[in-house]
Formats: C-alpha cells, structure tokens, sequence
C-alpha cells in the first residue's frame, strides 16, 4: 500500500509541553506548572456578552476578516497601547487563536526555501509552522547572559541572501524575557539594512512588569514591516474562546485572507462579539491579573534565591527559566524524576529548542497556594540531589 503520510508532517516532533501535561493529568494529588494558562476564569461582563449574543441568535458567519466592531476597537486599541495607526476594513483580521495568525502568516509570506529566522527557546509552534510553509527555519540560540534578549549583532549573524522573515517572540514563552525599546531600535536598524520582515509575536503584551511593552511595528520604518499578532487567550483569559488577530500591511494581509478564508472561513462569532466586551471595558481586568502575576513572579524569584537557585528575573508573560545545570542531569531527566518523586510537574526547556537544555519552564498562571505547595516540593527534591552528590 502508498504510504498515505506527508514526510514533512511525520519529522515533526510533538510537542513536549502536552507530554507531562498528559502524564499529570492522570496523576492523583499532582500539581502543574506546565501549562502556560491563566487560572483566572474570563471575566463576567465578557462571558455575559458572549452569553448575550447566543440568545439574541447571533449564531451565523461573520465577515471572512471578522466583525467590523471587533475590527474597529483593534484598531482602538492599538493605536492608544502603542500608537499605531491601523485602518479596519484592510489591515487587520481576526483569526482563531494567535496560533492561526502565525501559521497563515507564514503561508503567505514564504516561497519555498526562503530562511526564517527563529529566536530559541521559543514558542513551540514556530519552527513547525515555519516547516510546514516550506520554509528553511534557521535558529538563533539566545544566551542566559543576554537574558535571554535577542542582539542585534546575532540577528546580523544569521541573515543570509535567503533570509525573508524574523519571527520575534516577545515577551518570550517560555523565559518571560522582554526587549526594550532600545534592543527594538538596534533590532530595526538591521531589519530595514538588510530588507526583511518581521512577525512579531505579541500575544504578552499586556503582561509585562517592567515599563510598558513597546511594539517593534511602532518604530520608523516597521510599520509596512511587520504582521503583528495578539489575541485575548493570555490578557483576559480567554484560552478555550480561540481568539487572535494579526494587523499588518494591506498586500500581505490580503494574502492572509485568502488562507484563512479557505481554512477556517472566519473565527468563533460568539468569541467575536465577547471580544468587542473585552477590548471596550476589560482594562481593568488586565490590571488586577497582571498585579496577581507579578505578585508571583516576586514570590517566585525570592523563593529561588532562597534555594539557590539560579535564574535571570524575567520581566514578561507568566514563566520563569530556571537553571538546573548544576545538578548533573539533563532538562528531561530533571522534570522527569521531579515528577515521578515530588508530583509536580514542570517543562523541560528542550521542548523549546535545545538551547532550552539545563532549565526548566515554570509557570506561574496558577494560584499562590499551588505555587508555594509545588515550590516546596522543588526545594525538598533539589536539596536531596544535592545531598546525593554530595555523597
């Protein structure tokens, strides 16, 4: 029989975030830290407008692009959060999930073997979707000294004739590294020189916890540049509504469509009309999680330098990357025993890149109370290896 697979779908490797999500799942009495989820439910008056718009019958097709209300308050919002003029009816589509964004994006942009350039540890979908558009994904490693940042000295490095696009993950899942206006700025100036596009990937915008998150798609130049993608899963904690958006240039966003239109047809109307909610009157929302996240992300860095253990404090998105390569023992092993001894479950940074090898993923979307339990059980587990080394 005709081998009915795509070769290129079977290289891909699974993600191994979902491997110790599975694993837990049927675990009694375990915690996670693996998912990068809030633990907040959406917030009442959005649900009530989804509610609303099922019992007034609001159950058909939007617009392939998505509700012109939904459209309009995007725009709104970026132009007041960083001062970006997008025009609705052309450049900006609401697509399900930021996941889609990317992946449509890539699409329309990649002829095949085109090089896109892939900051790691990253997102887990990148180099994937990147596979999938017929790309050459080429990986730039981040280093823990640069925290994590990417420099304009190794984005120079790894542009070659057949570069097209730079995916540019921040706030990065999963170290919560942030780039500041400065590294953007050093970051554009090599772009523009060397005439390439970006898909800034800005899903954690809202959650940073430094100064206020600056979009590279806001700097001269950028703009006609960049696809940026957001969505509602992390801000207002609309995980399962499957909601995102991507605003660009109108020639690439045109391309755009035609995917989307063709594959999806268009996103969650419900979702849709809940949006518009959340974008109106949500702000106040986003502020009471982002204080609650950056009460953890306190508690959590305090409690490493306690254990001594190393880890470079973060400022974006909800994860922590510590470093366990003292301890003799690879990303997966670590997350592996701790699981299997201590019930809890963490990532191991390989499911990011290799790069990602001697750290750990840990989020802190859950409450102070899981978070306290779960690191106690890390400082009991890291205090017996320790012991054991030591023997």
């Amino acid at each position: 029989m005709r081998n009915p697979l795509a070769d290129k779908v079977v290289d891909i490797k699974p993600s191994g975030i979902r491997k110790f999500f599975d694993i837990v799942s049927e675990m009694e009495d375990a915690i996670s830290l693996g998912v990068g989820e809030p633990d907040f439910d959406t917030p009442w008056h959005i649900r009530d407008e989804g509610i609303y718009s099922l019992e007034k019958g609001r159950t058909f097709y939007t617009s392939n692009a998505g509700l012109k209300d939904l459209k309009i308050e995007i725009c709104n919002y970026m132009k007041r959060s960083q001062g970006i003029d997008y025009h609705y009816n052309d450049e900006v589509i609401v697509t399900v999930g930021g996941s889609e964004a990317i992946d449509i994006a890539l699409r329309a942009m990649i002829n095949d073997g085109e090089e896109v350039l892939i900051p790691q540890p990253s997102y887990v979908s990148y180099e994937p979707c990147a596979i999938l558009a017929n790309a050459v994904p080429v990986i730039i490693e981040l280093k823990a000294e640069n925290e994590f940042r990417l420099t304009a000295q190794e984005l120079r490095d790894a542009i070659t004739d057949k570069t097209k696009v730079l995916i540019l993950p921040f706030p990065n899942n999963p170290t919560g590294a942030i780039m500041e206006k400065e590294d953007l700025e050093r970051i554009a100036e090599v772009i523009i020189e060397k005439d390439i596009f970006v898909i800034s990937d800005e899903i954690y915008a809202e959650l940073t916890y430094k100064d206020k998150h600056v979009s590279i798609a806001s700097l001269p130049g950028m703009r006609e540049r960049t696809i940026l993608i957001n969505g509602f899963s992390k801000a207002y904690a609309m995980t399962g509504w499957r909601l995102g958006y991507a605003c660009g240039p109108k020639e690439i966003l045109n391309q755009m469509l035609k995917i989307h239109q063709f594959a999806i047809m268009c996103a969650p109307t419900t979702s849709q009309y809940a949006a518009v909610e959340a974008l109106k009157n949500g702000d106040e929302d986003v502020r009471q999680m982002r204080e609650a996240y950056n009460q953890r992300r306190r508690y959590l860095m305090y409690a490493f330098q306690e254990m001594g253990l190393e880890c470079f404090e973060p400022f974006g998105a909800f994860y922590v990357f510590p470093c366990i390569k003292e301890f003799g023992m690879s990303s997966e092993e670590f997350a592996d025993r701790f699981l299997r001894e201590e019930k809890v479950a963490v990532v191991p940074g390989t499911a990011f890149g290799d790069c990602g090898e001697g750290f750990l993923r840990i989020s802190y979307a859950y409450s102070l109370e899981n978070l306290k339990i779960a690191i106690g059980k890390l400082k009991n587990f890291i205090e017996r290896i320790r012991k054991e080394k030591g023997e």
